[in-house]
């Protein structure tokens, strides 16, 4: 099973060398680079997070932009502050969530303009001023001279702001500001006494309807604050409400000590915010360096699962970070009492941990059959939660991209049910198989997103839905999947329906060109060019999605007309001039003639010579892909690292 839903080769390549174990890294979490990935299009951020954590404590640098979906790029030269939540390596932007900035003197409440600091609350900073580790972060804030300091729990931060002694210090609070064009549904900001404050945040983006709340506590009392509401100040009551909330809180520096302030959040109330910071620290514990001490420790503990040996110190790098940010996605969604918010946005209760942010279009490929061998007890949790999520959505659907108990409907295919085949496969099975089994065939009946028309013609005409060509050929996988699951479970009619379903890759392939091709009316979509991005693929075009069938390599190669062939097709692929046509699609990097690695359609491909007899093809192109698109730079990666399949991909392909 492994190995047909993901051909994987283990080679020994740069980043994993057969040594003594006297030469294993003993500290693997000092190689990690939090930085790798925030230049180029890698869409990852620098700040502080542990394992799979509900807190991601990093600073702000845009939220404007494609390259802007972390909240930073490694281009910026001004931060605009520090928020809880944050997305790694996604192509669409959310989060940004209860955005703090440490101010000194004047307070401005807008963010101002890049280009003139003083026009707004945001502030200069030199990358060279930066520093960030596994579960920390800082920087120095030029116009404030003010360094600010970030760690975090599994649902907890901490923020230390060590201000100019005597300086007049503020804390502000933008409860407005997340991503681009994010609209707030309602807000609130409550004081609850002289070193403590709560808040709620109800908003829509990419989530159309997410709900966060807030409880932190300050090492200092608060002297005095200010609240807005549509940029008016309010009176003395303790209490803001609203879509346009922020505020700002002083504070006395004059003994020159830091203000540190700890934050936990929930998605169900305060109360649940309350109770995850009792759950992790003690009452009045502000010791940031013990709490960033504890988050090293737990990545540390992740990364030591596996053993490096390399007197390269860079393959070391490379391989750790990725492993790294393997590790960032899925994150904690319930609170330490079980509450969690779902699908129908209302609050229940579970035993074992849920988890949000499921990217599974980019991580079935690689990343969850990475957490098949790695991180077993949680992927039991994650398809408890995709079990959860099929019980409450609306369509009766499993996930398909999860966010904040949303589904975003965003990507394509019915990717849930080879990450949970995939786990049944290698003995992960202490879920309700028989309800996941019912999950993945009522999900892959439901007429939406093309399916009835799949079932209807054994493949998706262009005329009657988008990108018809890889749903057709994503479908016909998951259908693979469900069926292997049934026959192995006894259900004999299910695993029959769905065997032939999933041939259903042979209906629009064309053989008089060997490429997969949209069909209209029947007949083969014209013009025809290979190379051309179209409505008919998803990010992709017709040589990137030329190798995906990944349930019947067989078939596919027999199709082709053999080994040599298929062969040929490959060395076709590799040896093509990198030149796309059609559409722009920034997606589409990291080329190798028209191999894309930059985006997921191509991440099998590379492998596909193992099925013809040319493991060394393999070989040498994968070790090409990984000399060339993995490397420690800010713009280590050649695309989104997608919530970690980038980075599993080469974990995976780095195994000894």
């Amino acid at each position: 099973m492994k190995k047909l839903l993901l051909p994987i080769l283990l080679l020994v390549l740069g980043a994993c060398t057969t040594q003594p174990k006297t030469d294993y890294v003993t500290d693997a979490a000092a190689y990690v680079d939090p930085f790798i990935g925030t230049g180029g299009h890698g869409h990852t951020f620098p700040g502080a997070t542990v394992p799979f954590g509900m807190v991601q404590f990093s600073p702000d640098t845009r939220m404007n932009d494609w390259d802007g979906c972390s909240g930073y790029h490694t281009t910026d030269h001004t931060i605009l502050g520090f928020s809880t939540t944050h997305l790694s390596g996604t192509g669409c932007s959310d989060y940004g969530d209860f955005r703090f900035m440490p101010i000194v003197g004047e307070v401005k409440l807008d963010k101002g303009d890049e280009e003139n600091t003083t026009s707004g609350y945001r502030s200069a900073f030199q990358h060279e001023n930066e520093d960030a580790k596994a579960g920390y972060y800082s920087v120095l804030l030029d116009d404030y001279k003010t360094k600010v300091e970030l760690t975090t729990g599994d649902r907890v931060g901490m923020m230390r702001c060590t201000f100019p002694q005597g300086a007049e210090a503020h804390l502000f609070l933008d409860m407005v500001e997340g991503v681009n064009d994010e609209y707030v549904y309602e807000s609130w900001l409550q004081v609850e006494n002289e070193k403590a404050i709560s808040g709620f945040r109800r908003t829509r983006d990419w989530a159309n309807e997410q709900y966060l709340y807030f409880y932190a506590e300050f090492s200092k009392p608060i002297v005095s604050c200010s609240m807005f509401e549509n940029g008016v100040r309010l009176g003395e009551e303790p209490r803001a409400q609203g879509d346009r909330v922020k505020a700002y809180f002083d504070f006395d520096m004059e003994d020159g000590q830091p203000v540190v302030m700890r934050i936990a959040l929930s998605a169900v109330d305060v109360e649940g915010a309350r109770n995850n910071l009792k759950a992790e620290l003690a009452e009045n514990d502000f010791d940031f360096d013990a709490l960033k001490q504890k988050a090293y420790d737990k990545w540390n503990k992740e990364l030591k699962r596996y053993e490096v040996s390399d007197p390269n110190e860079s393959n070391k790098t490379v391989f750790y970070t990725a492993l790294y940010h393997t590790m960032i996605a899925p994150n904690l969604f319930s609170d330490a009492d079980g509450r969690y918010r779902a699908h129908d946005l209302q609050v229940y209760k579970s035993e074992r941990p849920v988890y949000t942010v499921f990217s599974l279009w980019d991580t079935f490929r690689s990343l969850h059959p990475l957490f098949s061998l790695m991180q077993r007890e949680r992927t039991l949790d994650f398809i408890n939660t995709f079990i959860n999520k099929y019980e409450t959505n609306k369509h009766h659907l499993l996930p398909i991209w999860e966010l904040a108990a949303n589904e975003t409907y965003c990507m394509i295919g019915n990717h849930a049910i080879p990450v949970i085949a995939d786990a049944y496969f290698a003995s992960i099975r202490d879920f309700d198989t028989e309800k996941a089994l019912e999950a993945m065939v009522n999900s892959s009946k439901m007429d939406f997103r093309g399916m009835g028309a799949y079932m209807k013609y054994g493949y998706i005409p262009i005329e009657v839905e988008g990108e018809a060509v890889s749903k057709t050929l994503e479908y016909a996988y998951d259908d693979w999947c469900v069926a292997r699951m049934a026959e192995d479970m006894g259900k004999a009619e299910i695993a029959k329906e769905f065997y032939a379903r999933a041939q259903a890759y042979k209906n629009i392939y064309n053989p008089e060109n060997q490429f997969f091709q949209g069909r209209r009316n029947g007949g083969w979509m014209h013009p025809f060019d290979p190379a051309q991005v179209n409505f008919t693929l998803t990010e992709a075009n017709s040589y990137q999605y030329g190798f995906f069938v990944p349930q019947d390599v067989n078939g596919h190669i027999d199709l082709m007309g053999g080994w040599n062939a298929y062969e040929a097709k490959l060395d076709a692929l590799f040896n093509a001039p990198s030149n796309l046509t059609g559409r722009e699609q920034p997606d589409i990097t990291g080329l190798i003639g028209q191999y894309a690695h930059g985006n997921e359609p191509s991440h099998n491909t590379v492998y596909m010579y193992n099925f013809v007899g040319e493991p060394t093809k393999t070989q040498y192109y994968v070790k090409k892909v990984m000399d060339d698109f993995y490397t420690d730079r800010r713009d280590g990666y050649a695309g989104n690292e997608d919530c970690g399949q980038m980075s599993a991909w080469g974990v995976l392909s780095a195994i000894d």
